[in-house]
């Protein structure tokens, strides 16, 4: 048994299936997270079942949030590996994270400037449908 698996043997062990479930991700991409280095090499039972740590579910969510707010794979894969790489990198996973903080900004930004294109066009449509509608009265 590895270090990182006796580490787990206090926490609740998780398996794949369970960790899909919760997290809303496919045991496919769960394995690819793994194989592409965004989860550390997740720990293995005696049956070479993979078994995660309640403490893994935060991981994930976070990298989840990530995801969702438009972070690549690339730069998700860079933060992990500062991650791993301990205390000494604090300084740029702040970075990267104030960097893509001010491109989630911008892109939120052009967001709102869409929505008020769209407000525009929706108001004209329920404008010339009111007239439609007078006129047919």
């Amino acid at each position: 048994m590895t270090n990182k698996s006796l580490a787990r043997q206090d926490t609740q062990i998780l398996t794949i299936s369970q960790v899909s479930e919760r997290t809303g991700l496919s045991r496919d991409t769960l394995r690819y997270y793994e194989k592409v280095g965004l989860i550390e090499s997740v720990g293995r039972n005696s049956g070479n079942h993979r078994c995660y740590a309640v403490t893994d579910l935060d991981w994930l969510a976070f990298l989840l949030r990530l995801r969702e707010t438009g972070m690549s794979i690339e730069g998700m894969r860079h933060y992990a590996q500062l991650r791993s790489n301990g205390a000494k990198t604090l300084g740029e996973r702040l970075g990267l994270l104030r960097e893509h903080r001010s491109s989630l900004e911008k892109h939120i930004q052009s967001l709102r400037q869409s929505a008020k294109v769209l407000d525009h066009k929706i108001n004209y449509y329920e404008e010339l449908l009111a007239k439609q509608q007078k006129r047919k009265h």
